[in-house]
C-alpha cells in the first residue's frame, strides 16, 4: 500500500464537519504515519485554502455543497493526464465517502474504490426538500448499490452493515471497522466524583442539525424540571439549526436551564463531559455515535434511541447506557439515572471500561487491512478488529 486518495464532501475544518469527516481524517493520519502518501479531496469553504497539509494528509479543496462531486471527478481524470490539482496523485486505492451521495470515483479513477458508508440517509433526505430528497434516496438506495456492486464497502458498525445488505449490497463485500477515540487531553480533567457538578447535569454533544433531534433533549429537561430541582442541560456543538433550538428552549420556558456552548475546543469539550451526570444522544440516525464513547471516557452513560441503529452497537443496552424508543421513554430513562446515583455510577464505569477498547490506531490498522486487500484484488467482510501494532 503506497498511496491512497480520500474523497469526502467536507473536512473537519468545515463549519458543518462532523463525525464522518473526523473518522476519515483520523484514518488518513494513521495511514500517513505508516508511510502511505495520503491525499484528501474535499469541498472549499470561506477561509479555507485550496491546498493544505495537516497530520501528513495533503488536502485539496474545490467546489461547494453539490459541485464538490463533479469537480473532484474532473480533478481525478485530469490528474491522470498530469494536469490540475491532483496531478501526480497515483493511488493504489480510493476511499469514496458516501454521505448520502457518493463521488462515483470508479468513473474517473484507475484504482479500485472502497465505498465508505457511515449509515443510510433515508430518514434525513426529506430535510433537503421533496424533489431533492427523492432523487437523493434513489441515488443512495438504487443507483449507488448497482454502480458499486463489484466494489468493497466499508462501514463503521454492524447495524450499518445490515442496512447496506437490505439495499442489496453483497455481505461478502462489507467490512466493518469501528470508530476509534482519542485519549482525553493530558491537560483536561477526566470524569470523577470531584469533577461532577453538585446539581444534576445532562449533556448533549452533537452537531446542531435537524436529524440530531436535540429538541427531544430539551423536551425531556422541560418535563423533568419540576421533578429534579436544579436540572441543567449543556448543549455542546454548533450548527445551522442552533437558533431554532434556542427558540424551542424559550418556548418550553427552560432557557435559564440550558446553556448552548456552541463549538468548543477539545479541552473544553472534555471539561464539560467530565462534569456531566448523563449524556443524551436523541439522534434520528447514527452510523456509530462517537459522542457515546467520548462521554464514556468520563464515566458518563448515554441514553439514546434504539431506532438510530448505530447506537445499538456503540451502547450496550442496560450496561453502558440505555436505549429507548421515544421521547417519553427518553425522559423516564434520564430521570431514573439522575435519581439513582449507584446505578448511574456502575453504568458509567462500565462505559468507561468499554471506551478503552477503542483507539484510532486500531481503526487505522483495520482500514489499512481493507485497503491492502483491495489493492491485491480481494475483498474483506465482517468486523475487522486489527490489533494496534
Amino acid at each position: 500500500m503506497r498511496e491512497v486518495l480520500l474523497l469526502c464532501w467536507r473536512d473537519t475544518g468545515h463549519p458543518q464537519g462532523g463525525g464522518s469527516e473526523r473518522y476519515l481524517e483520523q484514518v488518513g493520519a494513521q495511514l500517513a504515519a505508516r508511510g502511505v502518501k495520503v491525499t484528501l479531496r474535499t469541498a472549499r469553504y470561506p477561509g479555507a485554502p485550496k491546498r493544505e497539509r495537516i497530520d501528513g494528509i495533503d488536502i485539496s479543496r474545490g467546489g461547494g455543497r453539490y459541485t464538490v462531486y463533479p469537480r473532484a471527478l474532473a480533478a481525478i481524470a485530469l490528474g491522470r493526464l498530469g494536469i490540475g490539482p491532483l496531478r501526480g496523485v497515483r493511488p493504489d486505492a480510493v476511499i469514496d465517502t458516501q454521505n448520502g451521495i457518493p463521488f462515483f470515483a470508479t468513473a474517473a479513477a484507475d484504482a479500485p474504490s472502497v465505498l465508505l458508508v457511515h449509515h443510510g440517509h433515508r430518514e434525513q433526505w426529506p430535510v433537503a426538500g421533496r424533489l431533492i430528497g427523492r432523487i437523493g434516496w434513489w441515488i443512495e438506495s438504487r443507483l449507488s448499490p448497482r454502480v458499486h456492486r463489484e466494489n468493497q464497502y466499508l462501514t463503521v458498525s454492524l447495524p450499518s452493515a445490515e442496512e447496506l445488505a437490505t439495499l442489496g449490497v453483497d455481505r461478502s463485500r462489507i467490512a466493518v471497522v469501528r470508530n476509534g477515540a482519542e485519549p482525553v487531553p493530558v491537560d483536561a480533567p477526566t470524569g470523577a466524583a470531584t469533577t461532577r457538578t453538585s446539581e444534576p447535569r445532562v449533556v448533549v454533544l452533537s452537531r446542531l442539525v435537524p436529524h440530531k433531534q436535540i429538541e427531544d433533549a430539551l423536551t425531556a429537561v422541560a418535563r423533568l424540571r419540576d421533578r429534579i430541582p436544579g436540572l441543567h442541560l449543556d448543549v455542546v456543538g454548533g450548527g445551522w439549526w442552533a437558533e431554532n433550538l434556542q427558540d424551542t428552549a424559550r418556548e418550553l420556558a427552560i432557557a435559564d436551564a440550558v446553556t448552548f456552548h456552541g463549538h468548543v475546543d477539545e479541552r473544553r469539550k472534555h471539561e464539560l463531559l467530565a462534569r456531566a451526570w448523563v449524556h443524551v444522544l436523541p439522534s434520528r440516525k447514527e452510523g456509530w455515535g462517537l459522542a457515546v464513547i467520548e462521554a464514556a471516557q468520563h464515566g458518563v452513560p448515554t441514553v439514546g434511541y434504539r431506532s438510530s441503529r448505530g447506537l445499538t452497537d456503540s451502547i450496550v443496552d442496560g450496561v453502558t447506557g440505555l436505549l429507548v424508543d421515544d421521547v417519553t421513554q427518553l425522559t423516564a430513562a434520564v430521570g431514573d439515572l439522575l435519581e439513582d446515583s449507584p446505578a448511574r455510577g456502575v453504568m458509567g464505569e462500565k462505559a468507561r471500561a468499554r471506551a478503552r477498547e477503542f483507539s484510532w490506531e486500531q481503526t487505522g490498522n483495520g482500514v489499512y487491512e481493507v485497503l491492502a486487500a483491495v489493492s491485491r484484488g480481494t475483498h474483506v467482510s465482517g468486523l475487522v478488529a486489527a490489533p494496534v501494532e
